[in-house]
């Protein structure tokens, strides 16, 4: 079935110029995204996921932050042509953000019902009592009882489960094409994360919107998505279908993500595969691969080439010079 792209990202590069020097946060990402697909971006913490999201939305300041690509089309449109203006009127109606922690993204000291209707009356031009009603219809979309009456709380009358519910209704509120999930379960349990996961899938089925999903966790994306990119030092290291990358990894740190999940058919007493080291500093150019110093793999070319994405099988691209004998190892 062909796919129908509604963003195509190509060279994304974000620096940020602070007094200590060039912090390079991300370097060159390329992917795109189809219509209805679920993305998932993996990768440790300060490896670029969140800043990447945050240059396609231009919501970081420049400067400190320069923001710069070939292109960052959505719907063949170049978002960095936008006037800002024009990307206001993009943010939330068209493509919308929800992020890790509710409360620092909803204002305290407005009820949930005023932070709702904002956007649909400055969007979609309704009325007040027509928001007030399609507020209501988002609330219960999302999960949450007796919602009409639950429109006049305010942030800290909810749990940290249906503040997040409460989020997700405002993001949907204008039907957008994209849906970008930034570490959205991260400060819930286990058993909320699980629900709300369901809640996005139930939802995104239902609307038919893509979904980016950031995460640090591989075992939410294998049940949620369709393809993954994993990045690394502000890289993506290897990309492919759920399937190529958990069944058949070809970068060895994609390896050492997936051999730290805990897995239901291995001894109790076994240990978790750990990743020795450290990520790498930002601050300055690099030479090589910036996996090479905790790389069991690297050989001397890993020192001072940095290696490209290729393709090793359809839709299925790695950065690795040994990738050959991560296959035959692992």
């Amino acid at each position: 079935m062909e796919r129908n792209v509604i963003l195509d990202i190509q060279k994304l590069n974000t620096e940020f110029h602070t007094e200590d020097g060039i912090v390079y946060a991300v370097n060159g990402i390329s992917f795109d995204l189809g219509e209805g697909e679920i993305l998932g971006i993996v990768g440790e913490s300060g490896c670029g996921k969140s800043v990447s999201m945050l240059s396609i939305m231009r919501l970081l300041q420049e400067p400190p932050a320069k923001i710069m690509a070939d292109k960052i089309n959505f719907f063949d449109r170049n978002l960095l042509e936008f006037s800002e203006n024009e990307m206001e009127n993009i943010r939330g109606s068209q493509i919308a953000m929800i992020f890790q922690d509710p409360m620092t993204s909803l204002n305290p000291i407005l009820t949930v019902g005023d932070q709702i209707t904002e956007a649909l009356e400055l969007h979609l031009g309704m009325t007040d009592k027509e928001a007030a009603h399609r507020a209501a219809e988002l609330l219960t979309m999302a999960g949450i009882p007796e919602a009409a009456k639950r429109l006049v709380d305010y942030p800290h009358q909810f749990s940290g489960g249906m503040r997040q519910r409460v989020m997700i209704a405002m993001a949907l509120s204008c039907s957008p094409a994209i849906l970008i999930a930034d570490e959205p379960t991260t400060a819930l349990d286990v058993t909320i994360q699980a629900q709300f996961i369901d809640l996005v899938k139930r939802l995104q089925d239902q609307l038919g919107m893509a979904v980016i999903w950031i995460t640090h966790d591989l075992g939410v994306i294998a049940g949620l998505a369709q393809r993954v990119n994993v990045m690394y030092a502000g890289r993506i290291i290897e990309s492919g279908s759920v399937k190529d990358i958990y069944g058949n990894p070809n970068h060895p740190y994609t390896v050492g993500l997936l051999g730290s999940l805990p897995r239901p058919d291995t001894d109790r007493g076994e240990r978790l595969y750990s990743i020795e080291g450290e990520p790498p500093d930002l601050l300055g150019d690099m030479e090589g691969c910036p996996f090479a110093p905790r790389c069991a793999l690297a050989v001397e070319v890993c020192s001072y080439e940095v290696p490209i994405l290729e393709q090793v099988e359809v839709n299925h691209n790695v950065a690795c010079w040994e990738k050959e004998k991560v296959r035959k190892t692992y």
